[in-house]
């Protein structure tokens, strides 16, 4: 008999040559490890670090969100290349992205790492980070967007990170519920959501480790020491933004051919802002709901976390517990911190001019001087 091993999209199919045997069968790949240490919380006076891994910010804004800092008690430090802008776009080159993350981790002083801004730029970090320099110094990272990304590889070096609002956000003042449930669990206050109900849920209760963020910054990491999908009894948070419904179901999809789908204990899925209408669906999680229904576990739909003006933080890497109810849902860390439970529909905000919130978030672009 003759065996060809072939490797498509990160899956390795064994293909058997024989007489009598022309079925071709998946290889099972044996999920990894995620088991992620809790950085320690924040104390007045701590340092935090700000950099951007990513799209550049204007100064401007991170001299803002310096100050929304102070007034916190923290004590804000700037990365040594935040500020530059290369080939229009990048915040520094690889080169210089990599030595801010490296200066923020090996300072002892600094406690927390908050990320400017999101955009594109992430990918090109992946192979020049190890998971042991990254697990050496623990300490948390706080951004959305494409710095899904560094939430991917600090979840493999096994360390937990914050899902949540980035300079550009915070740079607004730094009052809304957003921001200050984000300085709070850097505090030690974590939060329990409380949700109403939403009629694409799909109810049961489980547990495992929160992973995921957005989908189309995620989900092209298959494969690469950033992917925490291939961790086992996984609870994946799924947002995106600007994207067509048929992409968002064809990254579906490919994470589905992956295996990723059968990991999940259950699926959080967050805001799909400014999404495409190009099918009858009435909602993208409409869409998805015939795909995820078929592995009868619970769905959480209409978490406010990602580019809406709600981004509420999550801690990836986290031990969650999801239990989906007819009247509702909640979302709890299974980690120590002061508890506090935290009613979803009661938070609202002051609504941001669709342009603006996408240059904050890194999908259009800032003037540059």
């Amino acid at each position: 008999m003759l065996i060809i091993i072939l490797a498509f999209s990160g899956q390795t199919m064994l293909i058997s040559c024989s007489d009598d045997d022309d079925i071709i069968k998946p290889a099972t790949e044996k999920p990894v490890e995620i088991n992620c240490v809790k950085p320690g919380y924040l104390s007045s006076g701590d340092k935090v670090a700000l950099i951007s891994p990513s799209y550049f910010t204007p100064m401007e804004n991170v001299e803002k969100t310096a100050d929304v800092l102070r007034g916190w008690g923290l004590e804000p430090v700037i990365g040594p290349n935040v500020g530059k802008v290369v080939d229009g776009r990048y915040a520094g080159t690889v080169a210089e992205r990599i030595s801010d993350i490296r200066w923020a981790l090996s300072d002892p002083s600094i406690k927390a790492i908050i990320c400017n801004r999101g955009g594109y730029g992430t990918i090109q970090l992946i192979d020049q980070l190890s998971l042991a320099e990254l697990k050496a110094s623990p300490k948390w990272l706080v951004g959305f967007s494409d710095i899904s990304t560094l939430h991917g590889l600090l979840s493999r070096a096994g360390v937990m990170s914050i899902h949540g609002t980035m300079s550009s956000f915070l740079a607004k003042g730094g009052t809304d519920a957003t921001s200050t449930l984000m300085r709070d669990l850097l505090l030690g206050s974590v939060p329990r959501y409380e949700l109403p109900a939403h009629k694409q849920n799909i109810t049961g209760k489980a547990s495992g480790v929160l992973v995921g963020g957005n989908l189309c910054t995620f989900a092209p990491n298959l494969g690469s020491q950033a992917d925490a999908t291939k961790g086992k009894d996984l609870i994946l948070f799924v947002e995106e933004v600007e994207e067509s419904m048929h992409n968002i179901d064809r990254q579906m999809r490919i994470l589905q051919m992956n295996g990723v789908l059968n990991r999940c204990k259950g699926i959080i899925l967050g805001e799909f802002t400014d999404c495409g209408s190009e099918f009858t669906y009435e909602s993208v999680e409409a869409m998805l709901h015939d795909l995820l229904a078929q592995y009868h576990i619970p769905v959480l739909c209409g978490f406010p976390g990602g580019h809406g003006d709600v981004n509420l933080p999550l801690v990836m890497g986290a031990p969650v517990t999801i239990d989906v109810r007819n009247d509702g849902a909640t979302l709890q860390f299974n980690i120590d911190g002061t508890q506090r439970d935290i009613h979803t529909a009661d938070i609202t905000v002051a609504s941001t001019p669709l342009a603006v919130r996408m240059m904050m978030a890194g999908k259009r672009e800032f003037d540059v001087e």
